[in-house]
């Protein structure tokens, strides 16, 4: 009877440390500054392909945990999809809508999107307040997030479908301020307009992007993820990669 009690203890071991020993399979967006590949292509089969200030911060949590994982950068629906239905598999940086948060836990916050208002250089236009700005015209994304809370909330809103763009329309005067990301406006305008030289009239509202990883994922690898971070955070070391993007 204790030879069958201690192969039980045996097999129970071995499995724990196979289930630690399996792979954490992340997949992010380009979304620069936040996540990119390091060559401007929309897709990279490996980490060392992905930079940004979601990667650098998730990178430092994985280093962290000594945890085995691959990163691959695809499009956002894909890497949902993926995240959703398998086990062990994860997507950056995301935020926690009502829809997606039953499906996953969550890592974070990596960090925080700012919904921005811009203006063109030189632009006399002062807010104090997101009321204020029903008195102009807003360049939008089409299916962006911003611009749909724009929209509900009767904001005179024109959306297209290539977000950069509407720098450029800010510059010819179709419009008179942009909602995009804090970060992320400066980046699309500079590569889809190649306007460098925009104001920024308000932020409204910020939200907090995570990593979100499929709920039936060993529990021990969101632990390990968890402490990680939280060590981190506790080092000051995501507050100074974040710095490093002027966030």
């Amino acid at each position: 009877m204790k030879g069958k009690i201690g192969l039980i203890v045996a097999l129970m071991l071995t499995s724990g440390c196979a289930t630690a020993n399996e792979e954490l399979r992340i997949y992010t967006e380009q979304y620069p500054p936040y996540n990119m590949t390091t060559n401007g292509q929309p897709f990279a089969h490996s980490e060392r392909d992905i930079t940004g200030l979601c990667t650098d911060v998730l990178k430092a949590v994985l280093e962290q945990s000594s945890l085995k994982y691959s990163i691959k950068l695809r499009d956002l629906s894909y890497g949902l999809n993926r995240s959703e239905q398998h086990p062990n598999h994860g997507i950056y940086c995301v935020s926690k809508t009502d829809e997606r948060e039953p499906a996953f836990d969550w890592v974070g916050p990596l960090a925080s999107i700012k919904w921005t208002l811009f203006a063109k250089a030189g632009t006399t236009i002062r807010l104090s307040k997101l009321e204020e700005a029903k008195n102009y015209r807003i360049g939008g994304y089409r299916g962006d997030v911003m611009t749909t809370y724009l929209e509900e909330k009767g904001f005179n809103v024109s959306a297209i479908s290539t977000n950069g763009l509407n720098a450029r329309r800010l510059e010819q005067d179709q419009i008179d301020l942009w909602v995009a990301d804090g970060l992320a406006g400066p980046y699309l305008a500079a590569d889809a307009s190649d306007v460098t030289d925009l104001e920024q009239v308000l932020v409204f509202r910020e939200t907090p992007m995570y990593l979100a990883v499929n709920k039936s994922t060993d529990p021990d690898i969101l632990k390990a993820l968890n402490q990680s971070f939280q060590a981190l955070v506790n080092s000051g070391e995501i507050e100074t990669i974040s710095r490093a993007y002027g966030f």
